[in-house]
Formats: structure tokens, sequence, C-alpha cells
């Protein structure tokens, strides 16, 4: 299986395949007004999408937090792909996209651990991918889903 990571500039192009994806996962992005907010932000942010026999498998967002920081600000892999090591190919291309832009850490947010079985998998990805727990905010996105910040030095 060929993977091939690109950088995608157009925005429309950065909609639709965000769209593809995350319709695909409902299980990560099953609210409405979120999962539109990320298609239509996503689309102004550096966008790196990966395909397989020239279909969208998945893609990464990188967001600035802080003049030092880049953060996931959305991530998805398509199920059928799920398992394949394309969302650690994908990171790693988010990780070297960072260092170009000059960034020393990385940080993502997601559900805190515990809590629902798919985000545990989130959970574990980001863990093996050498983030660490940075804080946990119980209500940042309600009680239902506590908020926990992974970060990890990217070097430099």
């Amino acid at each position: 299986m060929d993977a091939l990571i690109k950088e995608i500039i157009d925005p429309e192009a950065k909609r639709l395949l965000a769209r593809e994806v995350l319709d695909d996962l409902p299980e990560w992005f099953g609210i409405p007004a979120s999962t539109e907010a990320y298609i239509r932000d996503a689309q102004n942010m550096p966008f790196l999408a990966c395909f397989v026999d020239h279909k969208v498998a998945g893609f990464i967002v990188l967001k600035a937090s802080s003049q030092d920081c880049a953060e996931v600000f959305v991530m998805g892999v398509k199920k059928q792909f799920q398992g394949m090591g394309l969302g650690a190919k994908l990171h790693q291309a988010f990780e070297e996209q960072a260092k170009t832009y000059g960034y020393t850490f990385a940080q993502v947010k997601t559900v805190q651990l515990g809590k629902y079985s798919e985000y545990d998998r989130t959970n574990l990805f980001y863990q093996a991918m050498g983030y660490k727990e940075l804080e946990c905010f119980p209500n940042l996105w309600g009680e239902a889903n506590p908020c926990q910040i992974y970060v990890k030095y990217l070097g430099g």
C-alpha cells in the first residue's frame, strides 16, 4: 500500500477533503456545529492530506497556538484506513511541517482518557506519538467532555 502525504493549499479542496473524512467518523465528530466549525476553520490553516490509491484516507491541520507551539487543530483517518499506520505518517508530516514553521512544541486537545472508548483510542495514539499530559480542564467543554491537553517537544 502506497500512501502519499500532500499539502493542500486550495481552501475548497480542504473543505471537501475534511468533510469526506469527518463524515466517516461520527463517533468522534458527531456534533454537527463543531464539525462544521472544524471544516470551515481548516480552510485557512496549513492542511496535510493522506491519499491511498488516489483516494483520501485522512488529514491533519496545524493551528498556531502561540509563536512557539503548533496545535493539532483537527485530524482524522477514515475507518477503512485505520490501523495501517497512516495516522502516524500524517502526524510525522505534521511535526516536520511545524518544525519548518519554527515551532518547538506541539499540543493537542482531546477528551480525557477513561471517558469514552473512542477517545481512549485517540489518547493512546497521541501518547504513542510521544505526547505527554500537560493538564486536564474538567469543565472547558462541559462536565461530560473533560478537555485533556497533551504536549510534545519538537526540538529546536
